[in-house]
């Protein structure tokens, strides 16, 4: 099995994207390069070949695109996550919180049946493999205020306002 990748441009900087045969399985932030990539997929997919791929990630290239220019809101396509049980609970939660809307880490853990699990569920959203996609950009702190962020504060800031939230820094 050989895994897809290729990289595209986003108003932050290139993001690195990755598939399986079952689906987009992860999103790299600017920032990233393509030995983190590799190092994910070697500890989540397995040491399977990684080939350049542009065809097989186009319908993902073109609905971040189609996102970033606010012509989408929500995502179709075939993903493929890799986590624990837990991280996959908190992921499957996040696909739910509706474009425009935030949610605090403590009621994100109270939808997942763990109140008082904030901590936890805040480690699973920052393992979050597939940012943007699964909107962990969306989770805030209890105090309205933005809180960490993969890809830096300021690209959480600039998606939430590209969804039309105002944030408190």
């Amino acid at each position: 099995m050989s895994i897809f990748y290729t990289v595209t441009d986003s108003p932050f900087g290139p993001l690195w994207l990755a598939a399986t045969p079952a689906g987009l399985c992860r999103i790299g932030l600017p920032g990233e390069r393509r030995a983190d990539l590799e190092r994910w997929l070697a500890r989540w997919v397995g040491p399977e070949k990684l080939e350049e791929n542009s065809e097989v990630l186009a319908p993902a290239v073109a609905q971040l695109r189609e996102y970033f220019s606010r012509l989408r809101r929500e995502f179709d396509l075939p993903l493929d996550l890799r986590g624990t049980d837990f991280q996959r609970r908190v992921w499957a939660e996040l696909r739910d919180v509706p474009y425009g809307q935030t949610i605090s880490y403590g009621e994100l853990a109270r939808r997942v049946g763990r109140p008082g699990a904030a901590r936890a569920v805040g480690g699973a959203v920052g393992a979050n493999p597939i940012p943007i996609i699964v909107p962990c950009h969306r989770v805030i702190g209890a105090d309205s205020f933005l809180v960490g962020y993969g890809g830096g504060l300021e690209v959480k800031a600039a998606l939430l306002r590209l969804e039309g939230v105002v944030c408190l820094k």
